[in-house]
C-alpha cells in the first residue's frame, strides 16, 4: 500500500511559490497583486492570500510542544478543557448565592461574583459561598480596590474555617488598580502599595491569583488586537517588577498574576493572540530567572467583548460572540465568560444568561473542543499569524518599556493616548462602512424598532464625580453612532424614501437595494420597487405613498437622461437623490441636484444631513 502511495504522488510535482505567483498574476490579469489579494491589517503587518511549507520553516512556534515553555501551544498537555464561568453581580447576599447554587447545576464550573466595596463583611462571604464547595469549582471575587486587602482576609479566614485543602482551591481576587487609572484616570498609587500585602495573604494558596491584568477593558474600548497584547505584557510586567523590587520571590510573584483578556470578532487572528501572548509573557518571565518553568504560564480568562455589540438586530450578537469563543476555546485559555447578547441594552435576563451558558457548554460537550489541545498548531496561516502578532506586540511592549513602563505611560496618557485614536478611527471607518457592523450600518432591519431599548455605554468618570487626575479612556461601542441616530429618527419622525427604479434592470435593481440598505442605518422607512416606465410615473407614484425622499436608481449612462426630467417634475415636493456617482454628476449638480449616495459616501454624516433637511 505504501508503494502504491509513493507512485500515485511521484505523478504530481509540486509547484513552486514563483509558479503560484505567476499563475495568480495570470489571473488577476493584471490587476496589483499586493492592491487586490494581500490584507493590510490593522495590526502593522500584512497577511498573504496563501503560505506554504517554506513560509513556517524558518518560524521556532511549530516546534513547541504542548505544556511545555514557552506555552505558545498551551499550558496543558492532555486536553484542552477551560473553566465555564458566569459573573454575578452581588446586590443581595441571599439572592446570589441561590443564583450560584441553580447555575452550577448548569454547567457552570466557575463562578465570578462582584461585590460592592461598602457591603465587604465575612458575613456576606459566609452567605455568599453557603453550600458551595470551593474545592470543586472555580471562585473568583472582584469589588473596590480599597477594599480588596480586606476580602482577601476575609476569604482566606473562611477558607481556614471550613477546612479547605489550600491545593484544592482554584479561583482568584481581582486586584488592579492600574486599570482604574487608565481607565477612569484616577491616582492608584496608594492602593498599589496592597499588592504585595495581598500576594503574601495567599502566598499558601498556590492556584489562587490575585493580581489581575484587566486588558480586556481596552478590547472593549476598540483597542485592536496588537494593542491589547502589548499594553497586557507590559501591563502585566509592571506588576511583576513592583512585586519583585519589594523582594517578593519571582515564582510566587508570577504565579500570583491573573490576565483578564478580551476576544474581537477576528476569528483567527484572536486564536493566534493568546499562543503569542503566553508565547511572550513566557519570555518575559523567563528574564526574571524564575526557579520553574511553570511560573512562566500565563493564565487567562477570556471574555467575549461589548464592543461590537449592537442594540439593533441584537441576536446577531449570539454569532459574534460564539465565534469569539471558538477563538479563545481554541486557543486553550484558562476560563472564559461569554458576554449575554443583550448586555448592550439592559440588565442580562434569565433567557439571554442561559444562552451564553449554553454556547460554550455547546463548544466543550458536543463540538469537544475540550478534548484537542491546539489543534491550530501547524498550519500554515495560525503560525503565520502567531509570530506576525508576537512580532509587533514586543515593539509595541519595548516602546512601553523605554518610556519608562506602563505605569509611568498610562500617568504620562500615552497609553490613554492611543486606545483613544483607535477608538476614534474605528467610529470613522464604521461610519465609512470600511469596518461592517451588520445588522446596524451595513444590512439593517428595515422595519425593526428599538422598543424603548438604549445602549447602555458605562460611565468613564471618576467615582467621587472630581476631576480625574490623569487621562482616562473614553469610549463607546462601535455601533453607539448608528443607534443614536436611529432611535432619534424612530423618535422623532420616521420619514418615507421612495426607490424611483427605471431603465437598466440590473443596474436600477442592484442600485435600489444599495440605497434602501444605505437609508434604513437611520431607521427611514424604505419603498422598493420593480421599476417604472417613465421619472413621471416614478414620481407620481412616491408623492402618492407619501415620500419625503425619491431616490433614482438607475445606470450611469442613462442618469443624464433620466435624472434632471425626474428632479424638474418633482419641483421641491420631497428630497431628490441620485444612486451612485455618475460621470455626469458635475451637470446633474449644475441643474441644482445635490444629494447622492454611493459607496464613498460617510453614511452616518450623509444621514445626519438627511435628517437636518427633513427637519428631523
Amino acid at each position: 500500500m505504501s508503494n502504491n502511495k509513493e507512485k500515485l504522488f511521484s505523478e504530481f510535482q509540486a509547484p513552486t511559490t514563483q509558479e503560484w505567483l505567476d499563475k495568480i498574476q495570470v489571473d488577476l490579469k493584471g490587476a496589483d497583486f499586493n492592491k487586490r489579494l494581500v490584507w493590510r491589517t490593522n495590526e502593522g503587518f500584512n497577511v498573504q492570500p496563501f503560505y506554504r511549507r517554506e513560509d513556517v520553516l524558518k518560524l521556532k512556534t511549530p516546534e513547541s510542544l504542548p505544556g511545555e515553555f514557552p506555552f505558545v501551544r498551551g499550558n496543558k498537555k492532555d486536553d484542552n478543557t477551560w473553566y465555564v464561568r458566569q459573573n454575578i453581580l452581588v446586590e443581595d447576599a441571599v439572592e446570589a448565592n441561590a443564583k450560584a447554587l441553580d447555575i452550577l447545576n448548569k454547567g457552570i464550573d466557575s463562578l465570578g461574583f462582584c461585590i460592592p466595596g461598602n457591603k465587604v463583611s465575612a458575613e456576606l462571604v459566609s452567605t455568599l459561598l453557603n453550600n458551595i464547595e470551593c474545592e470543586y469549582i472555580e471562585v473568583n471575587f472582584s469589588t473596590c480596590q480599597k477594599h480588596s486587602l480586606e476580602l482577601v482576609e476575609i476569604l482566606k479566614a473562611y477558607f481556614e474555617k471550613k477546612g479547605y485543602d489550600k491545593e484544592k482551591l482554584v479561583g482568584s481576587i481581582d486586584f488592579d488598580p492600574i486599570e482604574k487609572l487608565v481607565m477612569k484616570g484616577k491616582d492608584v498609587l496608594d492602593i498599589l502599595e496592597d499588592a504585595t500585602k495581598i500576594v503574601e495573604a495567599l502566598k499558601d494558596y498556590p492556584y489562587f491569583r490575585c493580581i489581575t491584568v484587566n486588558s480586556e477593558a481596552l478590547n472593549n474600548s476598540g483597542a485592536y488586537i496588537v494593542q491589547e497584547l502589548g499594553y497586557a505584557l507590559a501591563w502585566g510586567n509592571e506588576y511583576l517588577q513592583i512585586l519583585t523590587e519589594a523582594g517578593m520571590d519571582v515564582d510566587l510573584a508570577a504565579k500570583k498574576i491573573k490576565f483578564n483578556m478580551g476576544v474581537s470578532e477576528n476569528y483567527f487572528m484572536e486564536l493566534a493572540k493568546f499562543r503569542a501572548a503566553r508565547m511572550l509573557w513566557a519570555q518575559i518571565v523567563k528574564q526574571y530567572e524564575p526557579k520553574c518553568d511553570c511560573a512562566c504560564k500565563m493564565v487567562v480568562n477570556a471574555t467575549t467583548s461589548k464592543y461590537n455589540q449592537t442594540v439593533f438586530d441584537s441576536y446577531v450578537n449570539l454569532l459574534r460572540s460564539q465565534t469569539e469563543a471558538m477563538s479563545a476555546a481554541l486557543a486553550g485559555i484558562h476560563s472564559m465568560v461569554v458576554t449575554p447578547f443583550d448586555a448592550s441594552y439592559e440588565k442580562p435576563n434569565d433567557f439571554s444568561e442561559r444562552i451564553a451558558r449554553n454556547q460554550q457548554l455547546l463548544l466543550k460537550e458536543e463540538s469537544h473542543f475540550g478534548q484537542v489541545v491546539d489543534p491550530g498548531a501547524g498550519s500554515y496561516y495560525i503560525e503565520h499569524l502567531t509570530d506576525s502578532l508576537a512580532v509587533e506586540a514586543w515593539k509595541l511592549f519595548l516602546q512601553v518599556e523605554e518610556d519608562g513602563g506602563f505605569l509611568e505611560s498610562a500617568k504620562n496618557g500615552k497609553v490613554q493616548d492611543v486606545i483613544n485614536e483607535t477608538n476614534k478611527k474605528r467610529h470613522a471607518d464604521a461610519a465609512k462602512r470600511k469596518e461592517f457592523i451588520l445588522g446596524t450600518n451595513q444590512f439593517p432591519n428595515f422595519t425593526e424598532k428599538s422598543e424603548g431599548k438604549k445602549g447602555l455605554d458605562g460611565c468613564k468618570k471618576c467615582c467621587s464625580g472630581e476631576e480625574a487626575p490623569f487621562k482616562a479612556v473614553e469610549s463607546t461601542r462601535l455601533s453607539a453612532d448608528f443607534e443614536e441616530l436611529r432611535i432619534h429618527t424612530e423618535n422623532t419622525r420616521v420619514p418615507v424614501a421612495f426607490m424611483l427604479t427605471i431603465g437598466n434592470l440590473a443596474m436600477r435593481q442592484a442600485r435600489a437595494q444599495f440605497s434602501c440598505n444605505f437609508l434604513a442605518c437611520a431607521g427611514y422607512k424604505v419603498i422598493d420597487n420593480l421599476g417604472f416606465k417613465s421619472v413621471e410615473e416614478g414620481v407620481d407614484a412616491a408623492l402618492a405613498a407619501g415620500a419625503d425622499i425619491v431616490v433614482i436608481c438607475s445606470s450611469d449612462d442613462e442618469y443624464a437622461e433620466y435624472a434632471i426630467p425626474a428632479f424638474n417634475y418633482l419641483n421641491g415636493r420631497a428630497m431628490f437623490v441620485v444612486a451612485g456617482a455618475p460621470a455626469c454628476m458635475d451637470d446633474l449638480k449644475a441643474a441644482g441636484i445635490e444629494n447622492f449616495v454611493h459607496v464613498r459616501c460617510n453614511v452616518l454624516e450623509t444621514l445626519k444631513e438627511y435628517n437636518a433637511k427633513l427637519g428631523i
